[in-house]
């Protein structure tokens, strides 16, 4: 079995202050694109995991991906197991939530493997226990996101939204974005109807404008060499850019699919990669 794990991007993100519990609510939106890893599942006696290539992610039990299937398996009370293969396309660190995507596809992939008929909800309460972004990475499409990931709502998008992604070959831990971002000492939660409205409109300009990362300056002060992304979209063409995530990754929002081709041409030269992606309505899919 083969499951294809897109990448999820953050048109818009605000972070409250630090909980006692260490962990940050949020108010995102949250978007799945169409850059995908993939990952294999074969019936086995115990777990094994190989990530092609070799340097692309951690193996073993230190992946995310373990983490999901023996968090899978304890909820079905399963003694069985799945050699898993996972094909990295989706950088390591980058704001795209790759290793969420991975433990996604993952649930999604042993939920069919063993016909366990586990809904998508209960797979979403699984997930919530593994990272903030893979309830939504389960859930794909796009979603408004709250609490500290674990809840979301579904968004309409008119029609598939284009993007630009520069991706860089610098690496964030997530972890020490949001320790810069506390010493910052800047949180507010902000209001994501803007951006929900002009995605159900198929309103560019107004999703352009209303575009937001509370992190991106937290990003840009632990990797000064990418701060010139954004301009570098934005002289390409692009409507708008922000850091994805917890970054390093730029996005820059285009009109449609030519004009993001021209934006990425006009772009390469400014970072190590850039890949054009749409929108998606769907998370994981199983293809095999």
């Amino acid at each position: 079995m083969r499951v294809r794990a897109p990448a999820k991007i953050n048109p818009y993100l605000t972070v409250g202050p630090r909980r006692p519990d260490g962990l940050h609510e949020i108010v995102s939106v949250m978007q799945a694109v169409s850059l995908f890893d993939a990952v294999t599942l074969e019936a086995a006696d115990g777990f094994s995991l190989s990530v092609a290539p070799p340097d692309a992610a951690p193996g073993g039990d230190d992946n995310l991906v373990m983490r999901a299937a023996r968090a899978f398996a304890a909820l079905q009370g399963a003694s069985g197991g799945a050699s898993i293969g996972l094909e990295k396309r989706i950088p390591v660190a980058a704001g795209l939530a790759g290793g969420s995507a991975d433990a996604a596809a993952t649930l999604v992939g042993l939920n069919q493997l063993w016909r366990a008929g586990v809904s998508r909800k209960a797979l979403e309460r699984v997930a919530a226990r593994l990272g903030s972004d893979v309830p939504f990475c389960v859930r794909g499409g796009t979603a408004a996101v709250w609490g500290t990931g674990e809840q979301q709502s579904s968004l309409p998008v008119r029609a598939p939204v284009w993007w630009v992604l520069g991706i860089s070959g610098e690496q964030l831990s997530t972890a020490a974005v949001y320790a810069a971002f506390d010493e910052r000492g800047v949180a507010s939660l902000g209001d994501p109807t803007e951006v929900a409205d002009a995605l159900a409109r198929g309103d560019l300009d107004r999703l352009a404008a209303a575009l937001r990362n509370d992190l991106q300056a937290s990003a840009l002060s632990l990797a000064p060499s990418i701060g010139s992304g954004g301009g570098s979209l934005m002289d390409a063409g692009a409507l708008a850019a922000l850091v994805s995530g917890s970054g390093p990754t730029w996005i820059g929002l285009a009109r449609d699919e030519q004009h993001a081709q021209d934006v990425a041409t006009r772009a390469s030269a400014a970072f190590t990669r850039v890949e054009v992606v749409s929108s998606l309505t769907h998370g994981p899919r199983v293809e095999v």
